[in-house]
């Protein structure tokens, strides 16, 4: 799996960590086994006790796997890689193989809903306390930093308002903290964020968003330093069995040789949706890190290279008149997920965010009117019409 230096990102997206088999295909192989067999019982005790390097079973580790693995470490410039069977288990096994009881979490509290328990709950059961914070406020990082932490968790664009994290700021307060910071970068895409050259230790994906991007398969990642990420969250990964699947791996490679060219595409469209709903008077909020109006737009400039591929906007209504629009919708579906080739919608109140207790969910600014739109690669006047007639179906 040698790879040349120098390569670009979109040459690494399509040729990097290419492994052929002896029979020299053109496409990745894919390698749908659980387990791999020895010449002897020697060379079996050697593999498992590392003296030899080797798959061993597909729960630790599989061709197709490592294949996706390395093409995401090389695209990344980490030092380490491990796919996950989802984006949450990325995050958990994360955080996890992080923290144990008695460590400090301080997360942003502007968090996708399954994140947010996974931090409140999940680890609060295993005596990991969490503090949470306005992740735009520096101050509010500075404060929660005062005291030591393991670990730092943050996504930047937020999930939905959008909201911004200064990577490079809350990773220097982070770090004198001790803490190791995670970047949940779904939002910000591979494309167009690249958190580890801000100062950020460790980024977590759903691969699911974006890299497939096809609404295929689920998966996730971890990338990072080899200390972390081939230690402590691969000892969690590999004994707990969140592993992804071959086939997963191999749909997911596809994938990315075409995420550039979809997620510059959908950006496009998304930002241009988003500044006419912005002049639209029935929307009280849009938001979109590459608008003008964005709270950091400055910042966004700084530490991204385009706005991402969701637009979300809040309707001067409730939520009788928010279903009416979606449902009105006859382009765009109604579904949870986003980053997908199809243009999706959702309501974050009642979805994806609904574990949030209200007073969280209005401090990050949804309300019952709250709507989250996945922009896909339809033609942009067909999604103007579709969301004309959601106009139209709501306020008549």
């Amino acid at each position: 799996m040698e790879t040349p230096d120098g390569w670009r990102p979109d040459t690494l997206a399509v040729r990097g960590g290419l492994m052929r088999s002896p029979f020299d295909e053109t496409a990745e192989a894919l390698y749908p086994t659980s387990g791999f067999v020895y010449s002897s019982a020697q060379e079996a005790k050697a593999a498992f006790e590392e003296e030899i390097e080797r798959f061993v079973y597909s729960r630790y580790g599989n061709p197709t796997v490592a294949m996706l693995e390395e093409r995401m470490r090389l695209m990344h410039g980490a030092e380490a890689a491990q796919a996950t069977a989802s984006g949450m288990s990325a995050v958990f096994t994360a955080l996890g193989g992080l923290c144990a009881a008695g460590d400090r979490i301080v997360a942003s509290r502007a968090l996708f809903g399954s994140c947010f328990v996974i931090v409140d709950e999940v680890l609060r059961r295993w005596g990991v306390e969490s503090t949470f914070v306005d992740g735009r406020d520096l101050d509010a990082w500075r404060e929660a930093l005062a005291t030591p932490a393991a670990a730092v968790f943050f996504e930047t664009p937020s999930n939905p308002t959008q909201e911004l994290v200064d990577i490079a700021a809350v990773s220097e307060l982070a770090h004198a903290a001790g803490a190791t910071v995670v970047v949940d970068n779904v939002f910000g895409t591979p494309v167009f964020s690249r958190p580890l050259d801000h100062g950020a230790d460790i980024v977590v994906y759903s691969t699911t968003k974006h890299i497939d991007g096809q609404g295929r398969v689920m998966g996730g990642m971890i990338l990072g330093p080899e200390e972390l990420v081939a230690g402590p969250i691969q000892t969690l990964l590999r004994h707990t069995g969140p592993a992804m699947s071959p086939f997963n791996a191999w749909v997911t490679l596809k994938g990315l040789e075409t995420m550039a060219l979809r997620v510059e595409r959908q950006a496009a469209t998304a930002l241009t949706l988003a500044q006419e709903l912005e002049a639209d008077p029935r929307v009280l909020a849009v938001h979109h890190p590459w608008l003008e109006s964005h709270p950091q737009a400055e910042l966004a400039r700084r530490q991204m290279t385009g706005g991402g591929t969701v637009v979300t906007f809040t309707l001067d209504a409730g939520q009788e008149q928010t279903f009416a629009f979606m449902n009105a919708l006859q382009v765009v579906d109604i579904s949870n997920n986003l980053g997908d080739t199809k243009s999706l919608t959702t309501h974050p109140a009642t979805t994806t965010h609904r574990r949030l207790p209200e007073e969280a969910r209005r401090a990050a600014g949804i309300t019952e009117g709250t709507i989250r739109l996945s922009v896909g690669l339809e033609d942009i006047d067909d999604l103007r019409a579709d969301l004309a007639r959601g106009f139209a179906a709501a306020f008549g």
